[in-house]
């Protein structure tokens, strides 16, 4: 035997409404909110990522312009010390250059 449906209460024009305006809400909540707190933690780790990135460089920067300095000794010094700049620049060039490499382009959306 087939059963019947079950038992609907009948709703006013103004209940239904009422009902539409609350899905409506809760769809636009559910689409908006989850992906805007998905992006919010992807800027965060990323700006995290290139703060920490940032610095690293600049600190290894200095480290291998006092290297530089350290080993080239009296030889590079007076009008040749530009070179020691130089060979900082090259290597944080370098360096920039393989991070830039290694940077993959990914979309916010998991489904893409």
């Amino acid at each position: 035997m087939v059963k019947p449906p079950p038992f609907r209460k009948r709703l006013t024009p103004t209940d239904q409404v009422t009902d539409l305006v609350e899905s409506v809400k809760t769809y636009a909540r559910q689409e908006t909110l989850g992906p805007l707190k998905g992006a919010a933690r992807w800027v965060a780790i990323g700006t995290l990522a290139a703060t920490s990135l940032g610095l690293s460089m600049v600190f290894l920067a200095l480290a291998i312009l006092r290297l530089s300095q350290d080993l080239g000794g009296a030889a590079l010094d007076g009008s040749w010390s530009f070179l020691h700049y130089f060979f900082t620049l090259i290597v944080v060039a370098l360096l920039v250059w393989l991070s830039f490499s290694r940077i993959s382009q990914r979309s916010l959306a998991k489904g893409e």
